[in-house]
This record gives structure tokens, C-alpha cells and sequence, in this order.
């Protein structure tokens, strides 16, 4: 009995030994596995819209969207100009930049970023595929005309957009844009209100949504403000696109 204790002893060691090496041998392909997975999802282009850049920089965009009026852009301009910000970025309707061309021309000539903001003004996620590349690509040949410079950057209408959206611009040559800190003013909160909407939310990398369109009746008042205050904190303002170059940008992405 004692013999065939030993033997049996013999081949638990070998049974343990050989379960041990299956286990490694599991454990390394689950991790090789997942290694791959994580490869080829780097891979993968899915459909996703910048909303900020991680970064410890302190450098925000000021961004101005623009789809009707003509009163609000020239004072926003000037206080722009005043402050020195030489750094801005103005996404365009194509509908109002072809009634206001001087103001398109003033916005090239005094040295700011323009990217579309679409060419009707509507919830792009409804359209058909043939419908929302009719409606980037009308605003695109628009704005190209007018600014002789072929825009690549998006703002959607109404911030609206859904995976097939963004994977339609995305083949048009497009960047879609959100933004992170919306001051409100479209609101009309009040000229205080849209000062702490801005500067209580703006941090380093920061996209910060304003309007230029004549609906929005304080934002010309608040800016200045929010300027001399951001610049207080040490921030420098940058275009969108001097922002996410080279940088790691934070995505929304859309299932």
C-alpha cells in the first residue's frame, strides 16, 4: 500500500504540474486575446465628435456659431479685435454667409478660423444618407466660394447629429465639433449669467460653445468680460484647430 501511495503521489505531482501549465497557457492566450482586441478596435474608425482636448495647457476655444441676422456679428468682431483675441473660431450657415458675404470677408480677413455649420438649419439625424451629404455638401461648396478656403471642420445644426451623420461627414473630409462649456447665451439669460456660464466651466482644453446670431442680445455684452477674466485665470485663447493638433482629444461616440 505504501507503494502505490507513492506512485499515486508521483502522479498528482504530474497532474498538478500539467494543470498549472493549461492554466498558464489559458491565461496567456485571454491575455493575447485581449491585447488583439484592444489593436484592432484602435483600428476601427467609429464615428465620433470632439467635445474637448485633454491637455494641461491652458488653452481654450472660443467658439461662435452663426445662422441669421446681421446686427450682433460686427460688434462681436470688435470686441474680438479690441482684446486682441486673434484666436476664434465661427462655424457658418451657408444660407446667412451667402446674404452677408462682406461679414464672411471680415471674418477671413481679421484672421479667424471658419468651419460650417451646415446648410439648412434642421435635425440632420431625420434626413436620409443622400439628404445630409446634399445638405454638408451644398454649405461646403458655399463657404469655399466665398472664403477660398475649403472648410474641414462641423458644427451640426442644433448640436444634432447620430452615427450616420457623423460617419457621412467624416467621409465628406469633416471633423464634427461639439463643445464641452455652453454659455447659454442663446437663452438670453443675462449678461452676468452668460459671464458665470462660461468662466465657472472653463478648464484647460475646453471648447466653449457662444452665438454671433441676432437672437442672442447679450453675448457682445458678456464677452469682454468673459475674456478679461479667462485671461486673469492665464488661459490663451486658440483656434479649434490649433487646440486638437497633436493633442489628445476627447470623443463622443455614438452606438
Amino acid at each position: 500500500m505504501k507503494h502505490i501511495y507513492v506512485i499515486s503521489t508521483k502522479k498528482l505531482k504530474q497532474m498538478f504540474i500539467i494543470f498549472t501549465a493549461l492554466l498558464f497557457a489559458m491565461g496567456m492566450a485571454y491575455v493575447e486575446r485581449d491585447a488583439i482586441a484592444v489593436f484592432t478596435q484602435g483600428k476601427a474608425k467609429e464615428p465620433q465628435a470632439i467635445y474637448k482636448v485633454d491637455t494641461k495647457e491652458k488653452k481654450v476655444a472660443l467658439t461662435f456659431d452663426i445662422s441669421w441676422g446681421e446686427v450682433r456679428p460686427g460688434p462681436i468682431l470688435d470686441i474680438l479685435k479690441k482684446k486682441n483675441v486673434n484666436n476664434a473660431t465661427f462655424f457658418l450657415s451657408s444660407p446667412w454667409s451667402q446674404r452677408h458675404p462682406e461679414v464672411v470677408k471680415r471674418i477671413v480677413k481679421d484672421g479667424f478660423e471658419i468651419g460650417s455649420h451646415g446648410h439648412k438649419y434642421d435635425y440632420y439625424s431625420k434626413y436620409s444618407d443622400e439628404e445630409i451629404r446634399t445638405q454638408i455638401g451644398k454649405a461646403h461648396t458655399i463657404l469655399t466660394e466665398l472664403t477660398g478656403k475649403k472648410p474641414n471642420l462641423i458644427r451640426l445644426p442644433n448640436g444634432d447629429y447620430d452615427k450616420r451623420v457623423l460617419e457621412i461627414a467624416n467621409d465628406m473630409g469633416y471633423t464634427v465639433i461639439q463643445w464641452d462649456t455652453d454659455s447659454k447665451d442663446w437663452l438670453n439669460p443675462g449678461v452676468d449669467q452668460i459671464v458665470k456660464n462660461v468662466v465657472s466651466n472653463a478648464h484647460p482644453g475646453d471648447i466653449i460653445l457662444m452665438h454671433a446670431s441676432d437672437s442672442c442680445k447679450q453675448t457682445h455684452l458678456a464677452l469682454p468680460t468673459i475674456i478679461d477674466q479667462l485671461r486673469s485665470q492665464g488661459y490663451e485663447f486658440v483656434t479649434v484647430s490649433q487646440l486638437i493638433a497633436g493633442s489628445q482629444v476627447k470623443l463622443q461616440e455614438v452606438n
